[in-house]
């Protein structure tokens, strides 16, 4: 064995277990969904109001909850089944994207909504995220954690490039109507 091929297989380690391998494609989807979402929403309170106010109002909203309730979606998460409670909870991420998607395309959407979208999601990520975290463990085991956390961090890296670009591309290519309703996550 080579030295390259020694270091790829040991840089993919965690890849080579088939669930996590599945699990991994699915967040690269769901991530550059929800970065798109971000620059999307963004945009639409900026548009809706010109104010950098209402902008850090939404923000505040989409990740005050993780701060307040993310130690007790940790509890959660350690109680229930994370598996079936990532099911559900990516579930309803897409379902708020949808809606806030819909609105917006139906020229509906008020600053208001957006910010009980944004709250509502960010109830959400506070439940989905130490649930996601615990069960990259159950997945790979302790062997390969560290190598499934840094291909973890990687990936949302990458997600965040990639993602931003497309919805901001969405906004320059499709007038602001587009990257919103493209979550999954």
């Amino acid at each position: 064995m080579t030295t390259l091929s020694a270091a790829a297989q040991q840089t993919f380690a965690s890849l080579a277990t088939p669930n996590f391998r599945r699990y991994f494609g699915g967040q690269a989807v769901s991530m550059v969904g929800t970065w798109m979402q971000a620059v999307a929403q963004a945009w639409l309170v900026l548009q809706l109001t010109g104010s950098g106010t209402a902008l850090g109002l939404v923000v505040a909203l989409q990740t005050l909850p993780v701060l307040l309730f993310g130690p007790y979606g940790g509890v959660v998460a350690d109680r229930l089944d994370k598996r079936r409670l990532m099911i559900g909870l990516q579930s309803m991420m897409g379902v708020l994207a949808l809606v806030l998607g819909v609105l917006t395309v139906t020229h509906t959407v008020t600053l208001w909504q957006v910010y009980v979208l944004a709250f509502l999601l960010g109830v959400n990520n506070s439940f989905e995220n130490p649930a996601r975290q615990a069960f990259v463990l159950e997945m790979v085991g302790p062997e390969d954690l560290r190598n499934a956390v840094s291909l973890n961090s990687v990936l949302v890296n990458a997600a965040r490039a990639v993602g931003g670009g497309r919805g901001g591309g969405a906004r320059a290519t499709e007038g602001g109507e587009g990257g919103g309703e493209g979550d999954s996550e």
